[in-house]
C-alpha cells in the first residue's frame, strides 16, 4: 500500500511539474500582448501631431491669429492676445505626453528588437516635438524629461541645451535611418507609407530649419552647407513631410472639423494677407488669393484687421468678411510637419547670408523656387506674378524671402508664427483693441506647472526678460 501510494505521488508530482513548465505559453492572450511592436506607436503619434498643430484653438487662434493669416469677427479674445489657459495647457500636454513621451516608448521598443529604423523614426519625432515645445515656450523640461514617476519636477533647461541636444538627436537618426537597415511598417507610417529614405530627408531638412532658426544666436555655417552637400534634404514636395487626413470627421483637418462640420464660422482671411495679394500694397495680383480666400457678400475679397473688440458689426460680419478658402477647409488638406517649398526660402535665406555657397545667384534661384512651389501647392498658374516687388533684388531680398514664406505658409499657423518671430517680415500692425500694443513673442507656461514644478519653473522665469508674459522673447530672437 505504500509503495502505491508513494508512486500516485510521484504521478501527481509529474502532472504538476509538466503543468507548471507549460503554464505561460498556455496562459499567453495573443489578443493581449505585454508588449507592442514599436512600429504601432508611430500612428498615433503623427496625428496627435497634426492635429494639435492645426486645431483651431491653438494653431488657428494663437498662431494664424498672431501671424496675421487669419482674423476673427467673433469670439476674438485670442486674436487680442487673451489666449485662454486651457489651449495653451494642451499644446504642452500633448507634445509632451502623445508625441516626445511615445516617440521615447518607440524608440526603448525599437532598441530591445534591435530595430534601427524605427529608433530613427522615434529619434525624428522626438526631436520635432522638443523642438515645437521651446520655440512656442522658451526654456523647457528637456534632459530630466520623460522620466515620469522617477522625476516628476524635471528641471526647464536653457533654449540653447534644448537645440543642442535636439541637433543631436537628428544626427542619431540619419544615421540609423538607412534602408539597409530594414523595414518601416507602412500602414502605421501615416506620412511616408513606410519609405524609410524620406524619413532621413525629413530629419536632415528638420535639421537645416532648425539651424536656421538659430542662427542669429548661433550660426553654423559648416553644419548647413554639410546638409546641403549632403544631398539628403528634400528633392521636390514628393519628399515633404506631411499627415494627409481623411474624408469626414473624426479624421479629418481640424480646421474642417471646427468650421465645416462644426459650423464655427469666425475664422476668416486677415486684412494683411489680402492686402499683399490683391496689389493694395504694389505686390503683383496674386492667384493664390480665390484659394486663400472666399469672396465677400458683396463678391469681393475682403479681409479683417487683427483685434477690434466689438465684433461682430456693421463694419466686420460674417457676410463681409471673406471666408477662408474652400481649398484650406477640405476634410483631406494636410498637416504640413515640413514642406519643399519652406525650406526653398530657408536655403534662399541661407545664400544671402552666407551661410551656404551660392550668394545672390543662388538666393535668387532658391527664392523663386519657393514661390514656384508655393503656387503649385495652391494649385494655381504662377503666371507674372514674379515680377515688380516680388522679383529678387539683391537690397531688399531678406524681406522679400521672409515676406514670400509668410504667405507660402498660410494656415500652417504655429509655424507662420514661429518664423514671423525669426525674422520680423512682414511689418505687421499689432491688433487692433488688443490687450497690449505688441504681437505676443511666446506662450506663457501652462498654470499646473506653477504647483506641480514650482522651483524649476520660477528658475525658468527669472531667465526670462520681463517674466512668463506673451511678450517676452526667446533666446532665438535676441
Amino acid at each position: 500500500m505504500k509503495k502505491i501510494n508513494l508512486i500516485v505521488l510521484l504521478f501527481i508530482g509529474l502532472v504538476f511539474v509538466s503543468c507548471d513548465k507549460d503554464f505561460d505559453e498556455l496562459n499567453q492572450n495573443p489578443n493581449n500582448p505585454t508588449s507592442v511592436p514599436s512600429e504601432l506607436l508611430l500612428g498615433n503619434m503623427l496625428r496627435a501631431t497634426g492635429d494639435v498643430m492645426y486645431s483651431t484653438f491653438n494653431g488657428g487662434d494663437m498662431g494664424a491669429c498672431w501671424a496675421q493669416h487669419f482674423a476673427k469677427v467673433q469670439y476674438n479674445d485670442e486674436e487680442r492676445y487673451i489666449p485662454r489657459e486651457s489651449a495653451i495647457g494642451n499644446v504642452w500636454a500633448v507634445l509632451y505626453e502623445s508625441v516626445a513621451a511615445d516617440a521615447k516608448v518607440m524608440y526603448n521598443l525599437a532598441v530591445t528588437e534591435d530595430n534601427e529604423i524605427s529608433q530613427g523614426v522615434a529619434l525624428t519625432m522626438q526631436a520635432y516635438a522638443f523642438l515645437l515645445l521651446t520655440d512656442l515656450y522658451g526654456d523647457i523640461p528637456f534632459t530630466e524629461a520623460l522620466q515620469g514617476a522617477d522625476n516628476i519636477s524635471p528641471v526647464y533647461d536653457s533654449q540653447q541645451t534644448v537645440y543642442n541636444g535636439c541637433l543631436s538627436l537628428l544626427d542619431e537618426a540619419m544615421a540609423k535611418l538607412n534602408p539597409a537597415n530594414g523595414e518601416l511598417n507602412s500602414s502605421q507610417d501615416i506620412v511616408y507609407g513606410g519609405d524609410v529614405s524620406k524619413w532621413k530627408k525629413f530629419a536632415a531638412s528638420l535639421k537645416f530649419r532648425a539651424l536656421m532658426r538659430i542662427s542669429a544666436v548661433d550660426a553654423r555655417a559648416s553644419e548647413m552647407q554639410a546638409l546641403v552637400n549632403s544631398g539628403l534634404l528634400f528633392a521636390s514636395s514628393d519628399d515633404e513631410a506631411k499627415l494627409v487626413y481623411l474624408s469626414s470627421a473624426p479624421n479629418a483637418n481640424p480646421i474642417y472639423e471646427s468650421v465645416v462640420f462644426g459650423t464655427r464660422n469666425e475664422w476668416k482671411i486677415n486684412s494683411a494677407v489680402v492686402e499683399r495679394m490683391d496689389g493694395t500694397l504694389g505686390f503683383p495680383i496674386d492667384n493664390r488669393l480665390p484659394v486663400v480666400a472666399q469672396p465677400n457678400e458683396d463678391d469681393v475679397y475682403r479681409g479683417k484687421p487683427s483685434g477690434i473688440q466689438d465684433v461682430p458689426s456693421v463694419e466686420y460680419s460674417y457676410a463681409n468678411v471673406s471666408a477662408l478658402g474652400e481649398f484650406y477647409l477640405r476634410p483631406e488638406l494636410p498637416a504640413v510637419f515640413l514642406s519643399y517649398t519652406e525650406l526653398q526660402f530657408l536655403l534662399a535665406e541661407a545664400a544671402k547670408k552666407s551661410y551656404i555657397s551660392g550668394g545672390d545667384a543662388a538666393a535668387a534661384a532658391y527664392y523663386q523656387a519657393g514661390i514656384a512651389s508655393s503656387f503649385a501647392d495652391n494649385e494655381v498658374s504662377m503666371g507674372t506674378y514674379y515680377s515688380g516687388a516680388v522679383a529678387y533684388t539683391s537690397a531688399s531680398a531678406l524681406e522679400q524671402i521672409a515676406t514670400q514664406k509668410w504667405l507660402a505658409l498660410y494656415s500652417q499657423g504655429f509655424e507662420a508664427w514661429i518664423e514671423w518671430r525669426r525674422t520680423g517680415y512682414p511689418n505687421l500692425t499689432p491688433a487692433i483693441d488688443g490687450a497690449f500694443n505688441e504681437i505676443p513673442s511666446r506662450l506663457t507656461y501652462p498654470v499646473i506647472e506653477q504647483s506641480l514644478n514650482a522651483a524649476n519653473y520660477n528658475a525658468a522665469v527669472s531667465n526670462l526678460p520681463g517674466g512668463d508674459k506673451l511678450t517676452s522673447p526667446v533666446w532665438w530672437m535676441n
